[in-house]
């Protein structure tokens, strides 16, 4: 009998973590049901937004694929990119979604920042300077006559519909100047590879 062999086939372990024992199935099942639904959210982006996603290629072309298909078709592409997203560390995947809806501390610090910037414009028309220094492009004219509605909505308690509208333009200016900010990093990026 060997010396480390022990009685009636049992055998302590000597260190716990030696011996894991592998994920169960439902336990696998559920891993590969939240990559399937990280995907789903995925196919649901724009062309513009999917762009910003850190993803293989083939992955990326899946994704495109299944935007384009309906019912059927579309299920089994989702799951074809539910396979490819097991093969991807989907950490920077989850990281950048957030983005996308708001819950980083950056893009929350932003939104703040817009809505200071409506409340200002609606308090004091000289706000439209401050907004044409920031944003050359700003359609003012467009801007003024949002403010002009939203503070006849709110004299007469109506929903705030222009006031959403003022809010909605300014993030999208600032969403373009953010695109044009990031291409103009990524060009320089680029330049200093090729010295």
């Amino acid at each position: 009998m060997r010396p480390d062999s022990r009685r009636h086939g049992h055998s302590a372990p000597e260190d716990e973590d030696d011996f894991l024992e592998p994920p169960s199935k439902s336990s696998r099942k559920r891993d590969m049901q939240a990559l399937q639904d990280l995907g789903e959210q995925l196919v649901a982006l724009s062309p513009e937004r999917l762009k910003k996603v850190p993803l293989p290629d083939a992955l990326y072309e899946a994704i495109r694929a299944a935007q384009g298909f309906k019912m059927e078709a579309r299920r089994r592409q989702l799951q074809y990119v539910g396979k490819l997203m097991r093969k991807v560390d989907p950490a920077p995947i989850q990281a950048q979604l957030e983005i996308f809806a708001g819950n980083s501390a950056a893009e929350i610090a932003k939104m703040h920042r817009l809505e200071r910037l409506r409340e200002q414009l609606l308090e004091d028309e000289q706000t439209i300077g401050t907004i044409a220094e920031a944003w050359p492009g700003a359609d003012l004219q467009y801007l003024r006559t949002l403010r002009r509605n939203a503070l006849k909505e709110r004299e007469a308690a109506r929903p705030p519909k222009s006031f959403r509208e003022i809010f909605r333009v300014l993030r999208e200016l600032q969403d373009a100047q953010d695109a044009a900010e990031e291409a103009a990093a990524a060009d320089d990026g680029e330049e200093r590879a090729q010295e």
